[in-house]
């Protein structure tokens, strides 16, 4: 349906049989519109665990249901990555 052909105030289908995604994204994210990555993200600063759970969701292939998650769960294993060599490197600097 292309939208020169539409009238105002008829009704327009928020799918189209062309393109199947169209719509698809249009609800908002969990974690008050955020996303479940980007909310790991940042409670991931107070509790360090979030960060690999979101690290578990990304590598799970999480994103896949809504692409909108990729960034936020990669933001999180990245913190994750680097949580984890410098709390190897404290330890092996106190240990030593």
């Amino acid at each position: 349906m292309d939208t020169a052909d539409q009238k105002i105030g008829t009704y327009t289908p928020s799918s189209d049989s062309e393109n199947p995604l169209l719509g698809r994204f249009d609800k908002p994210l969990p974690c008050f519109g955020c996303g479940i990555g980007w909310f790991s993200f940042l409670l991931g600063f107070v509790c360090p665990l979030l960060w690999y759970y979101a690290t578990i969701l990304y590598f799970g292939n999480y994103y896949h249901k809504d692409p909108r998650e990729r960034a936020g769960l990669a933001a999180s294993a990245i913190a994750a990555l680097v949580f984890t060599i410098a709390a190897v490197i404290t330890i092996a600097i106190i240990v030593l």
